[in-house]
């Protein structure tokens, strides 16, 4: 098992970049947040969970072991395979989906392409004992910031500039209209 990469980008494409590690090109599937920091990087280093079934080998690579650990847990269940798992940590971070399967909310997880109702029950069913002791980097971001995410990006802006311009606020200003107020005019700065 390939359990971290370190070397030189060779190139990227929409789901993936290809990392040189003394002279061998290996394909590392990403997602949008890791694409979008990734960028403009000559090096990188990713921390990898290596994918193999009967007819598939593939690498997924992430930036920090909290997401490459979520990433695990949701393949882990029936019915989230590695490109549901990397959609739905391309349109959350691993502490939004934290607080949303604490919450019971699966509108997060129902944003992503093949991934219904039902799955977004399960997701939550089974993972709701698990997150809930995962130890998190930072402080758990507050359930409205998917709705802030999400006019961010419906306003053009990338999710990993939206992403940036919510960690500038702060914990104590909750209302959501506010909250985009003020991601804009941390946007606006840049």
């Amino acid at each position: 098992m390939i359990a971290k990469i370190k070397g030189t980008i060779d190139f990227l494409r929409d789901n993936y970049v290809v990392v040189d590690v003394n002279g061998v090109g290996y394909k590392v599937f990403v997602t949008i947040h890791t694409f979008g920091k990734i960028a403009g990087q000559q090096n990188v280093e990713l921390f990898t969970h290596t994918y193999v079934r009967e007819d598939t080998l593939a690498l997924y690579g992430f930036l920090d072991m909290e997401e490459l650990e979520m990433f695990e847990l949701l393949i882990s269940i029936s019915g989230i395979g590695p490109k549901a798992a990397t959609g739905i940590l391309s349109i959350a971070d691993p502490k939004t989906i934290r607080t949303a399967v604490l919450n019971e909310d699966s509108s997060i997880l129902t944003r992503v392409s093949g991934v219904g109702k039902k799955i977004a029950e399960r997701v939550i069913l089974e993972l709701k004992n698990k997150v809930a002791d995962m130890p998190m980097q930072e402080k758990t971001q507050i359930s409205g910031d998917s709705d802030v995410l999400e006019a961010l990006i419906t306003m053009g802006y990338s999710n990993t500039q939206a992403r940036e311009a919510l960690k500038n606020i702060p914990a104590d200003v909750k209302d959501v209209g506010q909250r985009v107020k003020l991601a804009l005019k941390n946007l606006g700065k840049k």
